[in-house]
């Protein structure tokens, strides 16, 4: 990737100096989590299954970048198949929070948050199937966005759960994560769930008057059990901020949304189930051979396979078995109706919604590795926004009594990505955000 990244700055150095247009991002660098596509680099998914494959062609929006003169520098890591919340799930390494070298730095997208936290990067990508760019953005102190399903083209990113995936950025400030989304946004004919419109610039909406805008914070998203008191007073701070600057605010509930957390671990891992089918021994990636294409496909999957994904494979399985399906998958999609229509009727009333983006603050490397239902819990924030396929993001407002810094969740309805941005960039402007991380770290 290093020679790569040479020619790419070679190439704007040409352009320039022949006085022809350059992209939106010329000059920046910027890292991609490793589960996107990049032709002649690996691409690895931080699994041991896919640890010597390097593809013949770019994600979409690997080229996108490309074509906007970006200079990319390099992969990031994450949790393995993108299944995690701390980045500890990787088959290589574990990533460290660049504000503290003793906690995580969130997942499963942590690499991409930590490098932009540590300003190894302008930007970087990552993606999310249930708050694994909003979370980790939260966790060190920086700006993560996920787009509305279908707005950013998912060709070329290895899939988890294929009705909740969606690829955002991570930026250190607003303005320059509407940069670049700007430039990710866009139909693709090679993605079949892309949107089929053209998108105003959010660069245009920063800094624009929020008087008169509504603000819901959702009563289901603050506690007080799982939560951190300095991490749902800066929810309330960040609401008085916006109110102080002409807003109107005010409580929502959204019932459905406490069902979420279970409704999401039966879809997210049916969908993983399908998907991983691929990886059988057979067509690419790791193959350990055996006396017949069954073993083969068994050892394959054993020696490869990380234990969570072994994990949730295993849980979408059986709630996809016959017998179970009824009673499990077809439920989870009937709560996500449920869902759906209980954010529509919340945004009949308001504009963006409010709540935290992470329960608390970073958590120790180790902390929760052995028990998976409070690593889950991490990801009780942000995962209702991918099971309604609508968009978020998290902005940083401030830090807890150890220096950790804190996120607040910005909702808004699918397509709302303006309005969105337009009430971030207020919080952002009011909360005057300023931690520094140990340089390095990550």
């Amino acid at each position: 990737m290093e020679s790569q990244a040479l020619e790419q700055a070679k190439e704007i150095d040409r352009k320039k100096s022949a006085g022809e247009t350059l992209g939106a991002l010329a000059g920046t660098t910027v890292a991609i989590k490793d589960n996107m596509a990049t032709i002649g680099v690996k691409t690895t998914c931080a699994s041991k299954m896919l640890e010597n494959w390097i593809p013949v062609y770019d994600a979409t929006v690997v080229k996108k970048l490309k074509e906007a003169d970006a200079i990319i520098v390099g992969k990031t890591n994450l949790d393995e198949f993108a299944m995690g919340s701390s980045t500890e799930n990787s088959a290589f390494k574990t990533t460290k929070n660049p504000h503290d070298t003793s906690k995580v730095p969130g997942g499963s997208s942590g690499g991409s948050a930590a490098t932009v936290a540590a300003g190894a990067v302008t930007f970087s990508l990552g993606s999310d199937t249930g708050g694994s760019i909003r979370q980790p953005a939260s966790l060190c102190g920086i700006v993560g966005v996920k787009p509305t399903y279908g707005r950013v083209s998912r060709y070329g990113l290895v899939a988890f759960g294929s009705s909740l995936d969606q690829i955002g950025p991570f930026a250190r400030n607003v303005s320059d994560a509407a940069t670049l989304l700007d430039v990710l946004s866009g139909y693709d004919p090679m993605d079949s769930t892309s949107i089929n419109k053209e998108y105003k610039p959010l660069t245009d909406v920063l800094g624009s008057d929020i008087k008169g805008l509504r603000v819901g914070i959702i009563d289901e998203l603050k506690g007080p059990q799982g939560f951190q008191r300095e991490v749902l007073d800066a929810v309330d701070e960040t609401a008085k901020l916006l109110e102080k600057n002409g807003a109107t605010v005010g409580n929502v509930s959204i019932p459905a949304s406490a069902y979420g957390l279970s409704a999401y671990y039966i879809i997210a891992p049916a969908e993983a189930s399908s998907n991983l089918a691929r990886f059988d021994g057979m067509r690419y990636g790791l193959r350990v051979e055996e006396q017949s294409a069954a073993l083969t496909n068994e050892a394959t999957r054993q020696a490869g396979f990380g234990m969570e994904v072994k994990r949730r494979i295993m849980l979408g399985t059986y709630a996809l078995s016959a017998g179970y399906y009824d009673a499990f998958y077809a439920q989870a999609q009937k709560v996500r109706t449920l869902m759906i229509n209980d954010f529509k009727q919340a945004y009949e009333n308001f504009d963006v919604l409010l709540s935290p983006t992470s329960p608390t603050t970073a958590f120790g490397i180790g902390e929760k590795t052995q028990d998976p239902y409070q690593m889950y819990l991490a990801d009780v924030c942000t995962l209702p926004t991918n099971i309604v396929g609508a968009t978020s993001m998290s902005v940083p407002v401030g830090v807890d009594d150890n220096g950790l810094p804190i996120g607040v969740q910005v909702f808004a309805p699918p397509l709302g990505e303006e309005v969105m941005f337009q009430v971030a960039s207020a919080i952002e402007e009011q909360a005057n955000y300023n931690a520094v991380p140990v340089v390095g770290a990550f």
